[in-house]
């Protein structure tokens, strides 16, 4: 278990990743839903259409993984022409996904009720997919550098993963913003049980010096929501929509501003031969 410094009141975190059973219905509203779901969904489709769109029309029936896919908010839109598969360890969320799947009309989806770690362990799965979705996962589960490892080894040579994970830097610009002291800066960081708040944020540094030692190739790196979020008073929200939308856009892979999204996407190459060094070319 992760240690609390000394004198700490508050539970250590488990060494379980989260299984969502508990808070699946409310993920539709509170995490696509609404403005915030909207800006999410313009970044990661701007950075499929300039880096993914290419492979996705290459051929038919590409095999796609939705790795801890949830309801399968984003890795659905792919089902059409391609075969996925998606796993989570929550069955209300795989539940919610093909009730989503059925109303769509789309067949020949896979439902794997299992972890990506697990998949990783299985070999019919390893270096299977030319596509790996692994979005807003990472910050839940307790072994953050496995996973890494677990999703390199379900990518075939040659092929991408898009990866999300929460910004530790948003999470202490947000509470700086709002006056409050960051508790994650002293280690006393602990959401509530029943909050979306990722119990594990990460620092995009730590998280691409790890990708750079697995040698993949960086294709993409953007910001999610790297101003929306810190529009904290009615007066400074006045911006219409669209606006807003092309704002957060543009910024998006620009720096300072990418550092402060809310989420990171990064858009990485598997390397079809063995790679003769660990530095990440962008």
């Amino acid at each position: 278990m992760q240690q609390n410094p000394p004198g700490s009141k508050r539970p250590p975190l488990d060494n379980e990743d989260r299984n969502f059973d508990d808070l699946a219905p409310r993920f539709a509203r509170n995490v696509y839903g609404g403005l915030k779901g909207r800006l999410r969904l313009a970044v990661l489709q701007r950075d499929f259409n300039d880096h993914v769109q290419p492979l996705l029309d290459s051929a038919s029936g590409l095999e796609i993984l939705d790795a801890g896919g949830g309801q399968g908010q984003f890795g659905l839109s792919l089902a059409g022409r391609h075969a996925l598969t998606l796993c989570d360890i929550s069955a209300e969320m795989l539940a919610l996904a093909r009730a989503e799947a059925q109303q769509r009309n789309l067949e020949g989806v896979a439902f794997e009720h299992a972890s990506v770690q697990d998949l990783a362990q299985r070999s019919e799965h390893c270096a299977r997919y030319r596509l790996v979705l692994c979005h807003a996962v990472l910050e839940w589960v307790a072994d953050q550098r496995g996973l890494l490892v677990n999703l390199k080894e379900l990518v075939c040579p040659g092929g991408v993963l898009s990866l999300t994970f929460y910004n530790r830097h948003g999470l202490v610009m947000k509470n700086l913003l709002r006056g409050t002291e960051p508790k994650i800066l002293s280690g006393e960081f602990r959401p509530h049980r029943g909050s979306l708040t990722p119990t594990r944020p990460l620092d995009p540094a730590e998280v691409l010096s790890w990708l750079a030692d697995d040698g993949w190739e960086i294709l993409c790196h953007s910001g999610i929501r790297v101003f929306h979020d810190y529009q904290l008073t009615p007066e400074s929200r006045h911006m219409a929509p669209d606006k807003l939308e092309a704002l957060e856009l543009q910024l998006s892979q620009q720096e300072p501003y990418r550092s402060l999204g809310r989420y990171q996407h990064v858009l990485l190459r598997r390397p079809s031969l063995p790679s003769t060094s660990n530095a990440i070319v962008s």
